[in-house]
Parts: C-alpha cells; sequence; structure tokens
C-alpha cells in the first residue's frame, strides 16, 4: 500500500500529544484525525495521509461499533476503528485496512 502525497494548504494549527485531536499510528509515522482527514507532519508541512488503492483485511473476525473497546475517528464520510496500530474501516462486507 502506498500513501498520496497531497500537502494540505493553509494549515495554522499545529498538532501534537496535547492538541486535541486524536494520535493514529500509521507505520513508521503519527497521523493526527482533523476535520474528517488525516494529517502527518512531512519535511515542515502537513500532508493528507490517505491510502492509495483498496486493502481489504483479512481474517477479521472482530466487529467494530460502539462499545467495543476501540477507538474510533471520523474519516471522510465513514468511521475508522483504531486496531493494531492501523485503522478499520467497514466496507462491502468486510474490514478495510486504511
Amino acid at each position: 500500500m502506498t500513501t498520496l502525497h497531497h500537502e494540505h494548504p493553509v494549515h495554522d494549527h499545529i498538532h501534537g500529544p496535547a492538541c486535541g485531536h486524536p494520535e493514529v499510528p500509521h507505520g513508521d509515522h503519527v497521523d493526527y484525525a482533523h476535520d474528517g482527514h488525516m494529517h502527518r507532519l512531512h519535511s515542515g508541512h502537513w500532508d493528507e495521509c490517505e491510502p492509495a488503492g483498496h486493502v481489504a483485511h483479512q481474517g477479521h473476525d472482530h466487529r467494530h461499533g460502539d462499545g467495543c473497546g476501540h477507538a474510533s475517528v471520523l474519516h471522510g464520510d465513514h468511521v475508522d476503528y483504531l486496531h493494531d496500530g492501523h485503522r478499520h474501516a467497514e466496507h462491502d462486507g468486510h474490514w478495510d485496512d486504511h
């Protein structure tokens, strides 16, 4: 899975542990869930951090939802669940890795 490099224009907010936005581990960096999308610090600016393509999470029997024990973050038109260092989103009867 590759990640697109799209700089987020006019992002004056500084994300960090006390900024009030959820921290989302994502590979070798941390994303911040903000206004329905993910931001990451990259070379002195903030990028949109979105996966390219569709990656189904194989063998995921756990059902996410209210009270499942995993943090949820708004992501576009759906909710992702933070699970084992990545995000899961329900899609067409399975869970996608984000």
